[in-house]
């Protein structure tokens, strides 16, 4: 659909939308890519940072796919990023934003305080999230379930939250994420 600045310049929001937010270089546009089999949809990028605008896709008509600016890395001024962190806060307290959010954390690391910071602000929104493990490949399958446990421990969520490994590169997890995505639009066209 486009990309746009921030929230204020976006599309109106006439469907559910699905916010992908994650630290740079944490493997968002290759899940994108894989989710929606469409390569090169969402541009890679070797360097961490690259995307610095908020990215719209249109679902199936189904639903939008909002993949926002990554925090961490980013090569950009200290007003900048907390421009976006001040735009993030906003958006999960919008109203007309997200019907739910894709949380993605690399699989390799555990949690940096931006991503602590990010799971309390959506426990706080009542927003429904995903806690999305990407780049699971890069973990030896003996040490994935203990890595797992080192991410899930130091956010400190409900159980009940959703936990989708994946890999774009391996192909793993797109079903379970689609799948999740369309238990919320079932639940919401539920009224539930």
């Amino acid at each position: 659909m486009g990309s746009f600045p921030g929230p204020a310049d976006r599309p109106p929001p006439l469907l559910p939308q699905f916010a992908f937010l994650g630290r740079s270089n944490c493997g968002k546009s290759s899940l994108i890519n894989e989710l929606l089999q469409r390569k090169g949809l969402a541009r890679i990028s070797g360097q961490p940072g690259k995307t610095r605008l908020w990215n719209y896709f249109r679902v199936e008509r189904r639903f939008d796919l909002v993949d926002l600016p990554g925090y961490g890395y980013a090569r950009v001024s200290k007003a900048q990023r907390e421009r976006w962190w001040q735009q993030f806060r906003a958006f999960l307290a919008d109203p007309e934003g997200p019907a739910a959010v894709l949380h993605l954390l690399d699989a390799r690391h555990v949690p940096s305080e931006q991503d602590r910071q990010i799971s309390h602000w959506l426990l706080e929104s009542g927003l429904a999230f995903a806690l999305v493990v990407t780049k699971v490949d890069k973990v030896g399958s003996t040490r994935r379930l203990a890595q797992y446990r080192k991410i899930i421990g130091a956010l400190d969520v409900p159980a009940t939250t959703p936990f989708l490994p994946t890999s774009a590169e391996a192909r793993l997890g797109r079903a379970e994420v689609l799948g999740w995505i369309d238990a919320v639009l079932t639940a919401s066209d539920h009224g539930v």
